[in-house]
């Protein structure tokens, strides 16, 4: 992890939430006040982003945050996981950023590890996708690693991806698979998206490394994996569900691609609870 990035996502979002002061906040409590407060699971789930929950407190100063689980852990509903004690201004100044961050990451690692779960014991592992929240991603795929997945490409510059933009541009397969290997660094896999059996033998025939298999039914998929009969990794992609997440794994791909793990998480339900002011 990027402590720098991080502390700037946690830092601008501080910022938005509190451009002029916690106005509610700092009118009814003294400076001086301290105070103590559950941090609560209210549904079960995989808990992740933990340090940076604490971070955000911190940045602000003043406030201790104790844990009584790790990332990757599962958790409980009503399960106390932290105490977190301090200023009580900046304990609730935090409050909600703190949260919102601990909640889209659990939320990420939740869902991760449900689809983990559906093809464990199939040779095929899930990937995470570039549909993230923009400013977010270092967080998000780390999420995805907690819940027991594996990190698709981070950003455009880490590998080469031919998507069907990209195709079309370079007026087909062939054309786009040699232009990326003459214009790169031969260290670079070349993955070529496709969508049907012909465009599958296409980029065999172009030496695509990675072939991946988008939105291609269950029986189109198993065909594809045995004419690509590993001279190339395969990738499924496109509507992965955690319903067909199962049968997909079945066809014999290596990896699969989901961009829902980011892209429509649902948050998990994390609270603080039962304030006890201490002064």
């Amino acid at each position: 992890m990027n402590w720098l990035i991080i502390d700037e996502i946690i830092k601008n979002a501080l910022i938005e939430d509190s451009v002029y002061g916690d106005i509610s906040t700092n009118s009814i409590l003294s400076e001086h006040s301290l105070c103590s407060v559950q941090l609560i699971v209210k549904e079960n789930g995989v808990i992740a982003g933990l340090h940076v929950f604490k971070r955000v407190f911190d940045l602000i100063g003043n406030v201790q945050v104790e844990f009584k689980v790790r990332d990757g852990e599962k958790v409980e509903n009503k399960q106390i996981i932290g105490i977190i004690k301090g200023n009580t201004r900046n304990v609730l100044t935090g409050e909600r950023i703190a949260l919102n961050l601990l909640q889209r990451m659990s939320g990420i690692a939740t869902i991760t590890n449900k689809m983990v779960q559906k093809i464990d014991g199939s040779k095929a592992k899930l990937l995470d996708t570039r549909k993230t929240t923009p400013n977010l991603r270092i967080l998000e795929k780390y999420s995805v690693k907690v819940g027991g997945g594996c990190n698709h490409r981070f950003s455009l510059s880490d590998g080469v991806m031919l998507k069907d933009n990209h195709i079309q541009a370079a007026g087909g397969i062939t054309n786009a698979v040699r232009l990326a290997k003459e214009n790169t660094s031969f260290v670079r896999k070349v993955e070529v998206e496709v969508e049907s059996i012909e465009e599958v033998k296409e980029a065999l025939e172009a030496g695509a490394d990675i072939i991946m298999l988008d939105n291609m039914s269950i029986e189109n998929m198993k065909e594809a994996v045995k004419i690509i009969d590993k001279k190339a990794i395969t990738e499924a992609s496109g509507n992965v569900s955690i319903d067909k997440i199962r049968s997909i794994a079945e066809t014999g791909v290596d990896y699969i691609s989901c961009g829902a793990l980011t892209h429509s998480v649902k948050a998990l339900d994390i609270s603080m609870k039962n304030l006890i002011i201490e002064n």
